[in-house]
């Protein structure tokens, strides 16, 4: 018997429990973790994304797109794509309303732009999603590790802004004025661009005569054992990979659909590595080690909060 059962219609087990995404910028809640999102809203779990930015100095990646309308309307595109992932996911979700700090470019890499989020002084940084947290009362809260899951100055910051307010939130003499302490149970960072994931459909597109997208970059990405190692959690969510994918594509400067996003086939990445990967950090309810589910060890706990999806929460 698998060790990952698929879930099966009708099922709800998850039905009162509350998942949090936190993430720098709109489309990251489709390209890191939105099968396993998928699954769980499926089975009966509210999930809402906090986006820390609008992405507004996020470049445009599919050349289809690199349009002067896009350009000078990015900020509202962006959003519109996100509106579009939302539905598609079914998620609820909030901007923090903080201003993307671009990618910087150079050697040496030139001063972030005053205002942006990557400048932040932490503590205000964090406050908005302390008060979403305590307002939607997650669960589980997932984000990046402190490599912000690559070097980007608002994935980093988005790190340390999640696990400070992840502390924070369930503090009752911090932040008082942003609603009644929340304690989230558990803390996760995603880890589904490991390295081994990567290698392995790779060798698979290799064994099966096609071309491999992830020839290049393994030639430069040394092994990390003891990263991999972090490793503890890995969601069955294959039959959802079809869901993550509309929702990658509804990012439609983000993600080119003829690019490596969608080189490897469906049915391959099923059978090859069928799950999303996270790593447990910090878990109030039980031990800290190998699970395939990111609600193991809890139960509902009272009936899910109405969360409206808001324009600005800053």
């Amino acid at each position: 018997m698998s060790p990952h059962p698929s879930p099966q219609p009708g099922d709800r087990p998850y039905a009162g429990l509350r998942l949090m995404h936190v993430h720098a910028h709109p489309d990251d809640e489709s390209s890191k973790g939105a099968a396993s999102t998928a699954r769980y809203v499926a089975q009966g779990a509210q999930v809402h994304v906090a986006t820390c930015t609008g992405g507004e100095r996020g470049s445009i990646l599919n050349p289809k797109m690199e349009r002067p309308d896009i350009l000078e309307n990015i900020t509202e595109v962006r959003r519109q794509e996100m509106e579009r992932a939302r539905d598609i996911l079914g998620i609820t979700q909030h901007w923090l309303g903080f201003v993307d700090s671009g990618w910087p470019e150079g050697d040496p890499k030139p001063p972030l732009p005053e205002g942006c989020f990557g400048l932040v002084p932490l503590e205000e940084a964090a406050a908005p999603l302390v008060r979403l947290i305590r307002e939607v009362k997650p669960h589980v809260l997932t984000t990046y590790d402190e490599r912000g899951g690559y070097p980007h100055p608002d994935h980093i910051m988005c790190h340390k802004v999640a696990v400070e307010a992840f502390e924070a939130a369930a503090d009752p003499e911090r932040y008082p004025e942003l609603g009644e302490p929340w304690s989230v149970s558990k803390l996760y960072y995603h880890h589904s661009f490991n390295r081994r994931r990567m290698e392995a459909l790779h060798e698979a597109m290799l064994a099966h005569g096609l071309e491999s997208p992830w020839a290049e970059r393994l030639k430069d990405w040394k092994p990390e054992p003891e990263w991999d190692a972090r490793i503890t959690t890995k969601v069955e969510c294959s039959a959802f990979f079809g869901v993550r994918d509309q929702a990658l594509l509804a990012h439609a400067t983000q993600i080119d659909p003829d690019g490596h996003w969608f080189a490897i086939p469906r049915e391959l990445q099923a059978e090859v590595w069928p799950t999303e990967d996270y790593e447990l950090v910090v878990n109030r309810v039980g031990e800290v080690g190998p699970e395939v589910d990111l609600f193991a060890g809890l139960l509902p706990l009272d009936p899910a909060p109405t969360t409206e999806t808001t324009e600005e929460d800053a």
